[in-house]
């Protein structure tokens, strides 16, 4: 066996094992695949049905009485939940590398970078443990308040302003548990950079400041896309944090940006327990369908991020 082949061997297990798990979710989950149907995907409504009941035979599918199997609230929750993380950690995670790569001294440099990427190293049930006894009384008593009488004009920020559990709160804490990721890989990435690239823009009469945002950061474009979408993942799929402050709304769709939400992935856990009491097994099998929609959106979001560091690649040859 050459070195070729041991690293194809190698560099194969990753594709292989994203291949294994859909593969694996899919069969498991197809017998509700094919109860479901496509409505699987539109529902609103989520129900065991009744656990001590006999299980009834429908459309030739054991299901227990009352059972209905529908995730669109749950969809939502992710997606917005992901969205609210990624508009605070991005901004916030790219100024916070570019101080720590550009205005930090060498010596507090180290130490400074050392705390940030300490944060990604914390156990998300630490970080939802932190936001359940801090930031959700903080939301509730004065952060909610101030924001609908500031902003109630707009639609989505007005009452009622609930009890500091829900959707802008989850977002709050997934952004903190996603920031180290793109500060630290942007910081890296602004690091390497040569140093004759800054003294060509400052001999130029760049500032400082514009030689990192005008000259640096656009030949990174391709980091920080793939930050963001390590980010938006880390975000997806984030379970205990998101299930100790989110609320764990039920079939129900957030009206205003306070209100209780739930996502895939802490709807699993929380869920889990209860659908393994379903005799038929069908509940356990749908929550495995909601596992393969959750992967199905980190697949379409990768797919998506190649697709537009394509087109940057293509703009730059361009001479764009």
């Amino acid at each position: 066996m050459n070195f070729r082949t041991v690293l194809a061997t190698v560099g194969g297990i990753v594709p292989a094992s994203m291949i294994a798990v859909v593969v694996f979710l899919t069969t498991y989950a197809w017998p509700a695949i094919e109860y479901n149907g496509v409505g699987f995907l539109g529902g609103m409504h989520w129900n065991l049905g009744n656990l001590y009941a006999d299980p009834i035979d429908l459309s030739g599918v054991q299901i227990l009485p009352g059972a209905s199997y529908g995730i669109f609230f749950l969809i939502v929750g992710t997606l917005l939940t992901t969205l609210i993380a990624l508009l605070i950690a991005v901004p916030v995670g790219v100024g916070a590398a570019i101080f720590l790569a550009e205005a930090v001294p060498p010596g507090p440099r180290v130490w400074l970078s050392f705390l940030v990427e300490l944060l990604a190293a914390i156990p998300s049930v630490v970080f939802g443990l932190w936001g359940y006894a801090a930031i959700v009384p903080l939301m509730a008593q004065h952060v909610f308040p101030a924001m609908a009488h500031a902003l109630g004009w707009l639609p989505g920020f007005g009452e009622p302003i609930g009890s500091g559990f829900g959707l802008l709160t989850s977002g709050i804490v997934l952004s903190l548990m996603i920031v180290p990721l793109i500060a630290a890989t942007l910081r890296d990435a602004i690091d390497s950079q040569p140093a004759a690239v800054r003294e060509a823009a400052q001999a130029l009469g760049a500032t400082r400041f514009e030689t990192v945002w005008r000259v640096l950061l656009p030949g990174l474009r391709s980091v920080l896309i793939g930050a963001c979408v390590l980010a938006t993942g880390r975000a997806l799929g984030e379970t205990m944090a998101v299930l100790m402050v989110s609320g764990n709304a039920l079939n129900t769709l957030p009206q205003t940006i306070y209100a209780p939400v739930s996502t895939m992935a802490a709807f699993i856990a929380s869920q889990l327990d209860s659908a393994l009491q379903d005799p038929t097994g069908l509940a356990v099998r749908s929550l495995a369908e909601v596992a393969l929609v959750l992967c199905i959106i980190s697949i379409i979001v990768n797919v998506c991020a190649r697709l537009l560091l394509a087109g940057f690649g293509a703009r730059e040859r361009r001479g764009l």
